[in-house]
């Protein structure tokens, strides 16, 4: 592991942000090769999505043979052993009860002009998860994406994740996450082909209105270039972690957590930092051992920051604004009112990342590479629109006419203030 340390002195936490973000490895640039998949899945369909699949996945299905049927996915439960069952059953629970709690109620408002405008939510009508696969398996991505997307109460939610080399394209216990969470249609699609053919649409994949779930630069990239001819829930990239840690911090479990995340990839962000450098130094230490006898890879970034005192640490934090935040601090619960710009913020000793990751209810798809700024965690809100709708009286018009006439014709539409002026006789 790469290992950088700094001795801050509270100033300037933005400057300190860009140098400890710079020790993140380059992504590549891959916006050239994604164009032209996109390209190929938008004039070939279900052949050119077979095509690119065996080129660059190694594998995949005949044109027209990428879903599973309906069997595999309903009967891949009974083949799970019970406690792996249970373990689904109870995380799908968590997920489901955090994500209905952030439906909003629809809102009506009379206005001093005599109008009224009713705000309500609705679903979109169909939207797809992607869950990264292949040699891997990631059930926990299809609950964190899919549950929301049903909670939120769209009709379609369609699963895409890449196939594997088994006897079957998507083993039993994505499938049996896909059927926990009441998805409708499983894909084996992986990469950039699969984010073209579900915002595009093709012969035997129809276009979703909304794409959600993280991937890697390619899946990332697609949705990027895919974004506004099809929705999406941002951009998703390398897990980040950045903990602060109090004098009573336990530096073993703190390590075990930077260490968890690095089992992502090496190309991700990790920060630690401290008041009390003995407590950066025990880090460290553990850090180096754990990387070594768990073969962490050599790439991973991990940067050790001395900082004046843990309300500046955050100050740091909210400028890096990094995916997770662990307060391992006896004030973790004041600190983290003053965490604006993380995507999940875990609070005293218990506070794991990897309960997040799993099971704790709050989601892990999450706003990375510093977009938690304008950002929040994937939920019911990313499958949903807001509409207003608005009722004017003739009372009303009479009050409104005036300021809207006004307005229109110093921008130059005075067909738009006739229109209102029209109603108020």
């Amino acid at each position: 592991m790469r290992i950088a340390s700094f001795d801050w002195d509270g100033r300037d936490p933005r400057a300190l942000a860009a140098e400890i973000r710079a020790l993140q490895p380059p992504l590549g640039e891959v916006s050239g090769a994604v164009a032209e998949i996109i390209d190929k899945v938008r004039s070939g369909g279900d052949r050119a999505v077979a095509e690119v699949e065996a080129q660059v996945g190694g594998g995949g299905t005949a044109p027209g043979e990428a879903r599973v049927s309906d069997e595999a996915v309903g009967s891949a439960l009974a083949q799970l052993d019970e406690k792996l069952l249970s373990a689904l059953e109870t995380a799908a629970d968590n997920i489901r009860k955090v994500a209905e709690a952030q439906l909003s109620d629809p809102r009506h408002l009379t206005l001093e002009q005599g109008q009224s405008v009713e705000l309500r939510e609705v679903p979109v009508g169909s939207a797809a998860v992607y869950a990264p696969g292949g040699m891997a398996a990631y059930p926990s991505t299809v609950l964190m994406g899919c549950i929301p997307a049903k909670v939120a109460g769209v009709e379609r939610v369609v699963l895409a994740t890449p196939p594997g080399g088994g006897e079957q394209p998507v083993g039993d216990l994505v499938l049996a996450a896909a059927a926990v969470a009441g998805v409708n249609e499983v894909f084996a699609i992986g990469g950039a082909q699969a984010i073209a053919a579900l915002a595009i649409g093709t012969e035997t994949v129809p276009a979703v209105d909304v794409i959600a779930g993280p991937g890697n630069r390619y899946v990332q990239e697609a949705k990027r270039q895919l974004s506004g001819e099809v929705g999406i829930d941002g951009i998703a990239g390398p897990s980040e972690l950045m903990v602060i840690a109090g004098d009573t911090a336990k530096p073993e479990w703190i390590a075990l957590d930077l260490c968890a995340q690095a089992e992502h990839g090496s190309d991700g962000l990790l920060v630690g930092a401290a008041v009390e450098t003995v407590i950066l130094d025990a880090i460290q230490d553990e850090v180096e051992r754990l990387a070594a006898d768990r073969g962490i890879a050599e790439d991973a970034a991990l940067a050790l920051v001395a900082v004046p005192d843990t309300v500046t640490a955050v100050e740091l934090a909210n400028a890096i604004a990094p995916e997770h935040i662990e307060l391992a601090t006896e004030d973790a619960r004041l600190l983290a009112r003053n965490a604006k710009t993380a995507g999940c913020v875990f609070i005293g000793e218990g506070g794991a990342t990897a309960f997040g990751d799993y099971a704790a209810g709050s989601n892990h798809v999450l706003p990375t590479g510093g977009a938690g700024r304008f950002q929040g965690p994937l939920g019911p809100g990313v499958f949903r629109r807001r509409i207003s709708t608005v009722a004017i009286s003739q009372a009303a018009a009479r009050e409104l006419a005036p300021t809207v006439a006004t307005l229109a014709r110093a921008e130059g539409f005075p067909l738009h203030a006739e229109s209102a002026e029209e109603r108020a006789k």
